[in-house]
């Protein structure tokens, strides 16, 4: 005995007003089959449909994997000099703890290669609002001008800044040696500014210690209204 199952059709009946329709009427209108074949039963719908065997679920067990450990841990380094000065050489015997010397036992060390730096507190270095590599050619020519010509004007940042290295040029003239003079050939462009600066250093400067250069401010730029400032050699 076999049942066929047909299609399920929804077929909206039109309702008329005042009319009634019987309940198993409607029903085969909305299955699409006659009243007589309506009824039907869960038993008989399930044991038409094919048998499928249903294996029993198996339990799956993966391999176990070993995770990689990215971040070594390692223990940090008890070192016997870790209290020094007016602290206890070993402030745990007080607790009981003999074997430990210092308080690092209580924090995790990661080592992942990375290194750490203090911040730069007090190194802040002028910028003129350049590169460095444009940076360090402004200042070497800022030097080499005011060598050769004893005054220049420039604006009141670049002034101070050009203080430092015109300076430590009169202090490598005065030191006179092969190496001193190699360094400021270097530094300053002009090489015969480099051999007359080594000359006449010890009768301008040899009783001055420091302070070879003077300020002198001035009227701002027309233009930009940027401070200047006249640099000079004492």
């Amino acid at each position: 005995m076999s049942i066929v199952l047909r299609p399920f059709v929804f077929i909206r009946p039109k309702f008329t007003a005042g009319l009634s329709y019987p309940r198993s009427s409607s029903m085969a209108m909305a299955c699409g089959c006659n009243a007589a074949d309506a009824r039907w039963s869960m038993a008989s719908l399930r044991s038409a449909l094919p048998s499928v065997s249903v294996t029993p679920a198996t339990s799956v067990r993966f391999p176990a994997h070993k995770s990689s450990n990215l971040y070594p841990i390692r223990k940090p380094q008890l070192l016997e000099g870790s209290f020094t000065g007016l602290c206890p050489v070993n402030p745990l015997l007080s607790l009981g703890i003999s074997n430990m010397k210092s308080y690092e036992h209580n924090f995790i060390i990661i080592d992942n290669g990375s290194r750490v730096f203090a911040m730069r507190h007090g190194r802040k270095v002028p910028k003129l609002n350049r590169p460095p590599d444009q940076r360090r050619a402004l200042l070497r020519g800022l030097t080499t001008q005011l060598l050769k010509h004893g005054r220049i004007k420039t604006t009141r940042a670049r002034a101070s800044a050009v203080r430092k290295y015109a300076d430590k040029m009169i202090t490598l003239a005065k030191d006179g040696s092969l190496h001193k003079r190699r360094q400021a050939l270097g530094f300053i462009y002009e090489k015969q500014i480099v051999h007359a600066l080594f000359a006449e250093v010890q009768d301008r400067y040899g009783d001055r210690n420091g302070g070879y250069t003077r300020i002198i401010r001035t009227l701002p730029r027309r233009g930009d209204n940027a401070p200047m400032a006249y640099i000079e050699l004492v």
